[in-house]
């Protein structure tokens, strides 16, 4: 089961088991530069509201009302991230989802097929992962989701297929089966027996935990900038995961400057600048994958134009506002559980 919560989409698996549930949510961000320099994770800066598509099917593409799901407005050039989000605490229950952008997997390129696939693995491990940003195109790299609109040959949709039907996102999710769930718990319960009788013998009893009208005009996810960011390996397997069970939704794009006449709410306020940015003092990120646990990336996605090479090669124009950046030492986030240990 699928529901729209807070601009949340919140799957929930019961017949599997209770605590088989999770969220995905799709945050606001900077366009980092397209300059081929990788940068580290710029901030989150709010969630994208999110519609059902059949409140506004009358002033929607009929498409859309054939593929259902939900609907968020993006700016031309504006980028998003993926945020995945599990129960509070250590135990949340695991889930395999796959994301595509114009039905084209965004982690291996290969166009969309439903069944998870491990060679090469072709899908995300919630919580192990906790957010994309984009395109995987090489081992720890991304090329970050930029809007453009549909048609004018920037997604890698249309530059994969040569066609432009899709656009959008498409998030397919299994939960863990739920023998393997119980089987994940009981090792956690032996971990964490060990991790206390650990402290017990140092002299420490508690450890605290804390955690963070007309057819509107479509759109589509481009490549952009290079980002510093792992794809994790499944480190379950793929028996692990019940594919009899799952949940899928289409998250359709519209420009924003059409979202006042669908909904009849204003649109978000434009995206920043790389200047307002910088002003504001807002931070960058970098998160260290775990050990030899990164995914290749795809060479097929690797091959795309980003939007600043497709704008070049379209209008032997630079790209308008795409001037590189200084960026101050990212803040360092731990992994899930972690504890930084500091100065003695």
């Amino acid at each position: 089961m699928i529901e729209l919560r807070d601009d949340q989409l919140a799957f929930a698996f019961a017949e599997v088991h209770e605590r088989a549930r999770c969220r995905i949510e799709f945050q606001r961000t900077l366009r980092i530069p397209d300059d081929n320099h990788s940068y580290p994770l710029p901030a989150g800066l709010g969630r994208f509201p999110m519609h059902h598509v059949d409140d506004f099917e009358a002033r929607l593409p009929a498409s859309w009302g054939r593929h259902g799901g939900v609907f968020l407005p993006m700016y031309q050039t504006e980028a998003l991230w993926i945020n995945f989000i599990g129960e509070s605490g250590g135990d949340s229950y695991p889930c395999a989802v796959k994301v595509a952008a114009g039905k084209i997997n965004a982690v291996t390129g290969d166009p969309w097929m439903p069944a998870l696939q491990t060679t090469p693995q072709d899908y995300l491990v919630l919580p192990d992962q906790r957010w994309l940003d984009g395109y995987a195109v090489g081992e720890g790299l991304i090329r970050q989701f930029v809007a453009m609109p549909l048609g004018a040959g920037y997604s890698a949709e249309e530059q994969l297929t040569g066609q432009a039907e899709h656009g959008g996102l498409q998030i397919l999710v299994y939960p863990m089966k739920r023998q393997a769930y119980r089987d994940l718990m009981r090792k956690r319960e032996r971990q964490r027996k060990r991790r206390e009788k650990a402290m017990m013998d140092f002299g420490l009893e508690d450890v605290c935990e804390s955690a963070a009208g007309p057819c509107p005009p479509q759109m589509a996810l481009a490549a952009g900038g290079l980002m510093t960011q792992a794809i994790e390996r499944d480190p379950y397997g793929l028996d692990a995961w019940d594919q009899s069970v799952s949940a899928r939704c289409f998250v359709h794009l519209t420009d924003s400057r059409a979202y006042l006449a669908i909904t009849g709410r204003e649109p978000p306020h434009q995206p920043p600048s790389r200047e307002d940015y910088a002003r504001a003092g807002i931070p960058w990120f970098h998160l260290e994958p775990s050990a030899d646990s990164a995914l290749p990336g795809s060479a097929v996605l690797a091959g795309l134009d980003s939007v600043a090479t497709k704008h070049f090669k379209q209008t032997q124009t630079p790209m308008p506002d795409n001037a590189s950046m200084a960026v101050e030492k990212p803040i360092s986030l731990s992994p899930p559980g972690s504890v930084r240990e500091g100065e003695f």
